[in-house]
């Protein structure tokens, strides 16, 4: 009796042509994921940030110290989370024509870089888009130190 083990296709595997396709596909999708927790994460630091500088600015003294206080905030808040602060951006206005007075209202607005691919233990490359987060507040109108009355 003749063996027909080794005659025709028939133990042949089929889509193993598939497996490399199959492989790119998870490396693309976690790609996508780690860049998108890569978003989430710094729009939650720059929320941080925002809140820290803000608070900093309106509980300084003047508006001279202010300003310093807000950058420092935002760095120890970026710091805080591991993130570097080299292009992350401050932005502060007033609502209103008073400026540095009691009752202003002071809007602290970071803006954020986040790279357009994120690739774990390499790094990123490019620049996709800027994480923005404003925060505001108004500076205390019964706060000793302050020129002028309240009225707000």
């Amino acid at each position: 009796m003749k063996s027909q083990r080794f005659q025709g296709d028939c133990g042949q595997v089929g889509g193993i042509e598939v497996i490399p396709f199959g492989f790119l596909t998870f490396v693309i999708a976690m790609l996508v994921i780690a860049n998108a927790w890569a978003v989430i994460d710094a729009d939650l630091s720059t929320t941080s940030a925002a809140r820290e500088a803000v608070r900093a600015f309106v509980e300084a003294p003047d508006e001279e110290s202010a300003q310093i206080r807000a950058e420092s905030a935002v760095q120890q808040a970026f710091q805080g989370q591991g993130r570097s602060t080299g292009a992350t951006s401050l932005s502060i206005s007033y609502t209103g024509s008073r400026g540095w007075s009691r009752c202003s209202r002071v809007t602290v607005t970071v803006h954020h870089p986040v790279h357009a691919i994120r690739v774990p233990l390499i790094g990123g490359f490019g620049h996709g888009f800027d994480v923005v987060a404003s925060q505001s507040e108004i500076i205390d109108p019964f706060r000793s130190g302050l020129p002028g009355d309240a009225q707000c």
